[in-house]
């Protein structure tokens, strides 16, 4: 394996939500001669010299994904790893997989911690398939992706960690795990000696290690389950916020009129609301699954560079320096400007959901719902807007079928509702944010934040959403790492969250 040590420096996110003075930042590449096994194994052996040299020296590692997260979950004052050169990928052969494994092993796929999203949805739609999910952007990687519950709309299949049917942990200088859950056996039982790992299917294991938070070791690898190329079939549309929206954003209720094909449950579903022009609407997006064929026109970005997938974060940015007078004048002129408005817009997932660019500083929260709760929110949302705003931006509503793994913040099932805060990085703004979290406390509204984004979590508050499954997350980690394993890959933010301990 190949690393650059770039010295000491003050590192900062893609957001440029905040900065981190760091020991040093290795850039890690794989060798570029040899089979892609062999290279990932040696690969794999020199980030296990990186692991053994931390312990000695009691520095704290991270590895770094796409720079994609808002909150420091990637951020120490030690060693950052950059991951994303290490992007081998590599089909899977049908002998190498489980006799008890249920579908064609042709969709199966072993991807490198540093592949991006979008180098991973390149690579199989050449191969005629496709991710099931991703999020609006995807310039993250897919370790990345994973550790931080990455989602985008998806009703009936969840978030894109829902794709790894397995993974390959390094952890510690001496160890590496192969794990699977035990109820869905994927390879072989001696495909694990092929990497040098041990073999563990387990399903409790399996679930705390996908949303992971960098608090497992190093994820090296994550064997992908694609599914056949697809269209989605797109629209954005004002509606009216009644009762019948109330009852599809609250019940799933489709028999909505203003829907494109009412009474169809759609594959994809993000309600937009700008709380300065309630009278005309809300916005809705809606998109349906279809047999992917050739005969199409791919979307492209409107005026403004916005695309049909774009997400609030593409042009918020517009907004800075506002003063809040000028507010819900301004926030509607953006809107106008910048909305992607469409009809019967075909693309597939990677084409509709394709944006790897940043605009402006931004600060982005978001916060997992219960259904039942959503309409109250809504209200609540309405009311803090007048007494601690105004908000410099707009409350987004996206729904995404419940996760197993232990600390995905996509926990309420069925289907939890993700409210999305995005607005400008200001005092203001995230005064904003504590006093909606604060609010919804006080009224008894469970919710979870979203790990990559900006939140207020203490050792309390980190309790009271997750329960048992905090106690199940040390659990597996003090049955996978050793204290002194555990403690390099604990970084300040898991310290403040109360996530750093082993059970």
């Amino acid at each position: 394996m190949k690393i650059i040590k770039n010295g000491a420096f003050t590192w900062s996110n893609e957001h440029g939500t905040f900065t981190q003075p760091v020991k040093d930042l290795y850039d890690l590449a794989n060798e570029t001669t040899g089979r892609a096994l062999d290279i990932y194994n040696d690969t794999t052996k020199g980030i296990q010299e990186i692991i053994r040299e931390a312990m000695q020296t009691k520095t704290s590692l991270r590895a770094l994904g796409g720079s994609w997260s808002f909150s420091p979950i990637a951020a120490t004052n030690g060693i950052i790893l950059n991951t994303k050169p290490l992007n081998i990928r590599f089909p899977v052969s049908a002998g190498s997989v489980s006799p008890k494994y249920p579908r064609d092993p042709k969709y199966l796929c072993m991807a490198q911690c540093g592949n991006r999203v979008w180098e991973l949805s390149k690579h199989l739609h050449g191969l005629g398939m496709s991710l099931s999910a991703t999020g609006a952007s995807n310039g993250q990687t897919i370790a990345g992706a994973i550790a931080t519950g990455t989602h985008g709309a998806a009703l009936d299949f969840g978030a894109i960690q829902e794709s790894v049917v397995a993974l390959h942990l390094i952890t510690g200088p001496d160890t590496q795990l192969w794990i699977e859950r035990q109820s869905y056996p994927v390879m072989s039982d001696t495909f694990p000696d092929k990497l040098g790992a041990t073999l563990l299917r387990d399903d409790e294991i399996f679930n705390a290690a996908l949303v992971n938070i960098g608090a497992l070791g190093f994820v090296h690898g994550a064997l992908i389950e694609a599914e056949d190329d697809f269209l989605l079939e797109s629209y954005q549309r004002r509606a009216p916020y009644d009762d019948a929206m109330i009852r599809q954003m609250g019940e799933l209720d489709f028999s909505n009129p203003h829907l494109p094909y009412p009474g169809v449950r759609p594959f994809h579903m993000q309600i937009l609301i700008n709380p300065y022009d309630m009278k005309n609407g809300v916005f809705m997006t809606t998109m349906y699954k279809h047999p992917y064929r050739s005969d199409y026109t791919a979307p492209g970005p409107n005026s403004a560079g916005i695309g049909p997938g774009d997400d609030a974060p593409c042009y918020i940015g517009k907004l800075a320096g506002v003063v809040p007078g000028l507010v819900p004048l301004m926030v509607n002129k953006v809107l106008t400007a910048s909305l992607n408005m469409h009809e019967k817009q075909f693309g597939r997932l990677s084409e509709i959901f394709n944006n790897t660019k940043l605009r402006g500083k931004l600060a982005s929260a978001a916060i997992g719902l219960p259904l039942s709760s959503v309409k109250r929110v809504v209200e609540v949302l309405m009311e803090m807007n007048e007494s601690a705003g105004p908000f410099v931006g707009l409350f987004a509503f996206r729904f995404v079928k419940s996760s197993p793994a232990t600390m995905a913040f996509t926990r309420f099932a069925p289907v939890t509702c993700v409210l999305e805060l995005d607005g400008i990085l200001t005092p203001e703004t995230l005064g904003f944010y504590d006093a909606v979290w604060n609010k919804l406390e006080q009224e008894n509204i469970s919710f979870t934040f979203h790990w990559g984004k900006m939140s207020t979590i203490a050792p309390e508050r980190l309790r009271r959403m997750y329960g048992n499954s905090l106690d199940k997350f040390l659990i597996a980690r003090s049955r996978i790492i050793e204290p002194a394993v555990a403690n390099i890959f604990s970084n300040d933010i898991m310290k403040q969250w109360g996530i750093d301990q082993l059970a």
